[in-house]
């Protein structure tokens, strides 16, 4: 697994990915280890920083879970971010090894036209609970309030993400050709590293990210309304509420 995250966390960095200045200097000539880095990490994220990655958290898990999990515990294992106490979980290796090979689960599943779907609605009850965990792990260590805060912002993103893919996977399924899903896919993938990278390393340049990316939600999901409803009726029969019984039947 270390070699796994060892190369992981390369391709990231050919990308632009990489430790501030304080991370590097806190790590100094052991950031390369894996291990190592994290008990070596001490530099501190500043509010910003830590409001920006408790929304990207909570944001981001409603639509690519495992792949926040596994990204963020990589980087805090190489030593690229100081990972607040309350995510020091998120870096050990059999969280490292579950949340990757889920990942890649996801990562096929997703591609599959009427599976993503089936996929969402599995999910509905694991993600949003999970985005509100990790954002309130950011501060929960530390401030009992901040934490309830924090995960209370987290679960509402998460909430506004996964509504906004599930209706969009909805509508785009309607479509015979697989092309528009995979690239949907393809683009929910991009967009989770992205999230992480913006809020890790630019967080003021991320609130204006996220903020748009609200605004689109919203339009999105005042656009695709039928296929919300749908998304609603399938949510409430895997949740096991029938649908009422039509007037006259007994």
């Amino acid at each position: 697994m270390q070699e796994l995250v060892q190369t992981f966390v390369q391709w990231l960095h050919g990308i632009g990915f990489g430790p501030d200045a304080g991370t590097a200097a806190a790590v100094g000539s052991a950031a390369g280890q894996v291990g190592d880095a994290v008990s070596q990490a001490t530099a501190r994220m500043d509010m910003p920083s830590l409001v920006a990655l408790a929304a990207a958290l909570g944001w981001a898990s409603g639509f690519r879970l495992y792949a926040v999990v596994f990204l963020t515990g990589a980087l805090g294992a190489a030593g690229w971010i100081a990972l607040p106490p309350g995510l020091h979980v998120l870096a050990h290796p059999a969280v490292l090894t579950a949340s990757g090979f889920m990942m890649l689960v996801e990562f096929f599943a997703d591609k599959i036209p009427w599976v993503d779907s089936l996929w969402d609605t599995v999910h509905s009850v694991i993600r949003i609970p999970a985005g509100a965990l990790l954002a309130a792990g950011v501060f929960g260590a530390d401030s009992g309030t901040m934490g309830l805060v924090a995960g209370l912002l987290g679960g509402s993103l998460a909430a506004t993400a996964f509504a906004t893919k599930a209706t969009t996977r909805a509508a785009i399924n309607t479509s015979p050709e697989p092309f528009s899903n995979w690239g949907a896919s393809l683009f929910e993938d991009g967009l989770s590293v992205a999230v992480v990278w913006l809020a890790t390393q630019h967080p003021l340049l991320f609130g204006v990210a996220l903020a748009v990316m609200l605004v689109l939600s919203a339009l999105l999901l005042v656009l695709l309304f039928k296929f919300f409803k749908l998304v609603l009726r399938k949510l409430g029969a895997f949740l096991g509420r029938s649908p009422p019984a039509p007037q006259g039947v007994p």
